[in-house]
């Protein structure tokens, strides 16, 4: 009887172990946590109370989206466009949205040009011949008809709700609308909304009662009242009025298209990013192919020779950019030969075995985007993540809103080459690849990026910075992935760029990057470099981290 006794404690003890393990496994390989970084921590809060409602990484980026276009005008839009990375956990796929804006059918190749072939001052970039046609409104309702889980309404009314009761500025944004008050005098509209005469101050309540009466009819009529509806009548006939191109059939034809990420290794990770109309997914699989045939993490971080070896593959990297990208559906180039690892390797020995600066005249001779973009990143609990980067151009885009809409418009006609070897806004040269065409997307920089290791997202980031962003996102990648820094270091680390022409290095704080100027190339000091909003898988969970470079942003995470 003893023995029986003893037998059954024994098997329940066992039977309470297992419970207990499985108890502890299924805790093990519960949900992990989501997080929502953004530029602004309205917009953040915003993407995180979507998250708690129910909702899934694909809302969220959705309701922070239209919130960015409240809260941060001078980037955040539905005047302008874009491109997401969109990751499916359940189906383990990834895929792109091409958002971005197109030329209107009325664009020509001389548009920017007077009669004897000069670039005409501002008409670019400040007229009502700058604007594209905006793809942000198609972009997040085709997100929404493939992968939403909630209704748009309520996607939508946090956006309505701090464009019509306000919300405080910070100081850096009651400074930011004083420093473009003379851009904004120059449109009626945009004085009306943005110019205070007794200048803005931190704590003032900002209110848009015209955007929120456009993204009220957006939510009420869906994506067809921006494209066909009241508010696209009255952009078409302001811009009409005021000697823009625009036309009817501009917006009705205008769609934001799905299309495969360019995907590439980069030691033991996976590295998706955007491919064109955005060459920040090209340049930056063919630096990162570059700079893979150097033992990096023997390298001092931001060592002389680190710095050399980086620079010289950003040159590369961003010369074949000029002279060979643009549109895919006008441009018949094979982006194979610029970011296979064969070229790559080509390009790593030239470097290699160079002890001063290279010369790199002719791009392809070795073969055999403003600061005012804006990034967010999000993941939610089941490991669906969306890597969003989209911009009006520059700061608050052309500065033209169409009289009772409350839209900023963009001037993303300037990212086009308005004339061959003429640099843009940003000082990027371009060439036939990316002249200005009927109905074509203008070449971007923008880099939305997702890493993977062991077939999970690992790493979520992305930028803005005009033409900076590519050596933004990959000096991220570096740091994290070679150097195995945290992600608030990897963030903080100072940043250097180059981008063959103009030839300069661009370099984040003199005194943290020693001897630079030992590189032989003309140097010019910038306070900032990029600012990356990041999510970073780490001792399993998720941490996002808001870039300090600029304030107002935030990270949260979701349990």
């Amino acid at each position: 009887m003893k023995l029986i006794l003893t037998s059954f404690k024994k098997s329940l003890l066992i039977f309470l172990f297992l419970i207990l393990l499985s108890s502890f496994s299924s805790l093990s390989s519960s949900k992990h946590n989501g997080v929502v970084v953004t530029r602004h921590y309205l917009a953040t809060e915003v993407g995180s109370n979507i998250l708690l409602d129910g909702g899934n990484a694909f809302d969220a980026s959705i309701s922070v989206a239209f919130a960015l276009a409240v809260v941060n005008p001078s980037a955040g839009n539905i005047g302008g466009g874009g491109f997401a990375l969109l990751y499916d956990a359940n189906k383990k796929t990834i895929e792109s949205i091409d958002y971005r804006e197109r030329a209107p059918k009325k664009a020509k190749e001389d548009m920017f040009l007077d009669e004897n072939g000069n670039v005409i001052k501002d008409l670019s970039t400040s007229s009502f011949l700058a604007s594209g046609i905006p793809g942000t409104v198609d972009g997040m309702f085709r997100i929404h008809k493939k992968y939403g889980s909630i209704p748009m309404k309520k996607l939508i009314s946090p956006a309505i709700n701090l464009a019509e009761k306000g919300f405080v500025l910070s100081k850096f944004q009651a400074e930011y609308f004083n420093k473009n008050r003379d851009k904004f005098s120059k449109n009626p509209e945009a004085k009306k909304i943005f110019v205070k005469e007794n200048l803005w101050k931190k704590g003032d309540l900002f209110l848009q009662k015209d955007l929120a009466k456009t993204l009220r009819r957006i939510s009420k009529y869906g994506k067809d009242e921006f494209y066909s509806g009241t508010t696209a009548k009255k952009i078409i006939n302001y811009f009409q009025k005021n000697g823009g191109i625009f036309t009817e059939d501009d917006f009705i034809n205008y769609q934001s298209s799905f299309k495969p990420p360019i995907c590439s290794t980069f030691i033991e990770y996976k590295v998706c990013s955007m491919s064109l109309p955005s060459s920040g997914g090209i340049v930056l699989s063919q630096s990162l192919n570059i700079l893979e045939n150097f033992n990096l993490n023997s390298y001092e971080h931001n060592s002389l020779e680190y710095n050399r070896i980086l620079t010289e593959a950003m040159r590369f990297s961003f010369a074949d950019r000029s002279e060979f990208l643009g549109d895919a559906d006008f441009n018949n180039f094979d982006i194979n030969r610029i970011t296979s690892k064969k070229y790559a390797t080509s390009l790593s020995k030239i470097i290699e075995k160079s002890q001063s600066k290279i010369m790199i005249d002719t791009p392809g001779e070795y073969f055999d985007e403003s600061e005012e973009t804006t990034h967010f990143s999000i993941i939610d609990s089941k490991g669906n993540a969306v890597s969003n980067t989209y911009t009006l151009n520059t700061a608050y885009g052309s500065g033209i809103i169409a009289k009772g809409t409350g839209i900023l418009m963009n001037n993303e006609m300037d990212d086009f080459s308005i004339k061959p070897g003429f640099p843009n806004f940003f000082g990027l040269v371009g060439s036939e690849a990316n002249k200005v065409e009927s109905k074509k997307a203008p070449l971007s920089s923008m880099t939305p990026t997702i890493v993977f290791k062991d077939e999970k997202p690992f790493l979520v980031t992305g930028s803005p910075g005009g033409s900076t962003i590519i050596s933004t996102v990959l000096q991220l990648l570096l740091n994290i992935l070679i150097f195995d820094m945290e992600i608030d270091e990897a963030s903080k680390a100072k940043r250097i760029h180059h981008q063959w022409k103009p030839d300069i290095l661009f370099v984040e704080n003199e005194k943290k990057v020693k001897n630079i100027d030992k590189l032989g190339f003309d140097t010019i000091y910038r306070e900032r470099i990029g600012e990356t909003h990041t999510i970073l898988f780490q001792k399993d969970k998720y941490e996002g981290f808001a870039d300090l470079r600029r304030p107002d942003g935030r990270a949260i995470s979701v349990h």
